[in-house]
């Protein structure tokens, strides 16, 4: 393990400035943004009110892949975590691979966050084109980034703070009106109506759990920050122990609610189930309190998804797989370049919200979703090399947790069952269309790129011979 040291030393140059509390809540917060403000949406559309179970099972999911990779990162941190963790334990080529895939998958999510933003500016001004709130908000997110990562540190911690906040007070405000109202319109009663519990039968509850992978994804971002945080060990356990439960509690206790108090049409006619909500229990300027809400949620995903996109194709540069440029340090410790083509599925989703404005969102999800959960399965693997390696070494791991190797292989089974899912849901048809080329396009980029490395290795060497021998011949002009 202590040549995973090398590793560490290629990505040195960013600096650990994160605290304790920042990056819980940067934990926290990275994954409640889109995905659960408006993503629930499509995943009721799916299961209807057994979308409950929907998103306790991506939880599960969610759950085993934490306890992973806070395993992983306590024994090393380092920006490219799971990336340099799987060229380290299983091979160069996956951790190629892990890299580019996470990279292009978060690219790609940047879109759907900045899309749903273009969305939810419509609430308010109908009439202004979405892609000049697109322009404007990337415009203003990208310059953060470009400052220290304590500012990145600081913007997020706030933005989560205020999202944590708004949805602790939609639950006690949700609860009332189900519990406390005394309004038979209210209750529980409304999951068996319209269609039942499965509307759509267990098909339908398996098919939302795809969204709901798409709603927990972020939440991985822990294991990169930790490279930049003051402490990473406490940190990284900090976090999670306390993001998995409060996530299960956001994401399950909001749904039950909102399942309660809205019906399955006005849901699925409107946005934002939680502006819904607020439309139908009529509380004045709620509905533009949520939409503020939803904003700055998905600005706070955003705005995380920028930061671990550049710190991914910095790992890359520094590793060798991408050009030397991507991997510079401002002197503010911000990798410059790499956030900047990071940026590119920003111009992505302006693209696509302009030609397809309906099936934007859906669309860039779609499309984002093959990095994502090939990312998470290759963590699993990751993870179970990982074991394998420091039993073998007789390595002491200071921090570890329970059920292995069962929860390592169960969660590498239900990404595999939900990746093969994905080929029989109108929606999502484009995730394996898009993403087996382009896994299959990477290990050609890797073997090409090694080739060459390799010939430039032998006739450099073979120089070095000739001058010592005396052999070398000077060509004259």
């Amino acid at each position: 393990m202590s040549d995973f040291k090398n590793i560490q030393q290629r990505e040195s140059g960013l600096k650990r400035e994160l605290g304790p509390k920042q990056m819980s809540m940067i934990a926290l917060g990275g994954a409640i943004g889109t995905g659960l403000f408006l993503g629930s949406k499509f995943a009721i559309g799916f299961a209807g009110p057994s979308v409950i179970i929907s998103y306790a099972i991506g939880g599960l999911i969610a759950l085993l892949l934490m306890g992973a990779l806070a395993e992983m990162t306590v024994a090393h941190a380092t920006s490219g975590s799971f990336g340099a963790y799987a060229e380290f334990y299983v091979g160069p080529l996956i951790g190629f691979l892990v890299r580019y895939l996470y990279w292009s998958c978060i690219v790609l999510a940047v879109g759907t966050e900045v899309t749903a933003i273009g969305e939810y500016m419509q609430f308010w001004f109908a009439d202004v084109p979405s892609w000049l709130w697109i322009v404007l908000f990337s415009g203003v997110l990208i310059g953060v980034n470009m400052f220290n990562v304590k500012a990145f540190g600081t913007m997020e911690y706030w933005f989560s703070t205020i999202k944590v906040f708004a949805i602790v007070a939609f639950i006690v405000m949700a609860a009332y009106v189900v519990f406390g109202s005394g309004n038979p319109d209210y209750g529980f009663h409304n999951y068996t109506a319209g269609g039942g519990f499965f509307p759509n039968g267990l098909s339908g509850m398996w098919f939302a759990v795809i969204v709901s992978i798409f709603s927990y994804l972020s939440i991985e971002m822990i294991a990169i920050a930790a490279g930049e945080a003051e402490n990473p060990a406490v940190a990284v356990k900090k976090a999670f122990r306390v993001t998995i439960v409060r996530l299960f509690v956001f994401y399950i206790a909001t749904l039950a609610l909102i399942l309660a108090i809205a019906p399955m049409d006005k849901i699925l006619s409107g946005g934002s189930p939680f502006v819904t909500v607020m439309q139908v229990v009529k509380i004045p300027g709620a509905d533009s309190v949520l939409n503020f809400v939803v904003i700055i949620a998905a600005l706070s995903a955003m705005n995380s998804q920028l930061y671990v996109s550049s710190r991914m194709m910095f790992s890359l540069s520094r590793a060798g797989d991408a050009p030397a440029i991507l991997g510079r340090v401002r002197a503010n410790g911000s990798p410059v370049n790499a956030l900047l083509l990071s940026t590119s599925g920003i111009a992505v989703a302006t693209i696509v919200y302009v030609l397809f404005p309906e099936q934007a969102f859906t669309l860039m999800i779609s499309l984002s979703m093959f990095g994502a959960m090939a990312t998470w399965l290759l963590i699993f693997v990751t993870h179970w090399f990982f074991r394998k390696r420091t039993k073998e070494d007789g390595t002491k791991l200071s921090f570890t947790i329970p059920f292995f190797p069962v929860g390592t292989i169960l969660g590498g089974v239900l990404m595999v069952a939900i990746l093969i899912t994905t080929l029989w849901v109108d929606d999502f048809k484009m995730t394996l269309v898009f993403g087996v080329p382009f896994v299959l396009a990477v290990i050609g980029i890797y073997y090409f790129t090694r080739s060459r490395r390799a010939q430039s290795r032998a006739v450099t060497a073979e120089q070095v011979q000739d001058e010592i021998t005396g052999t070398v011949v000077k060509r004259v002009p």
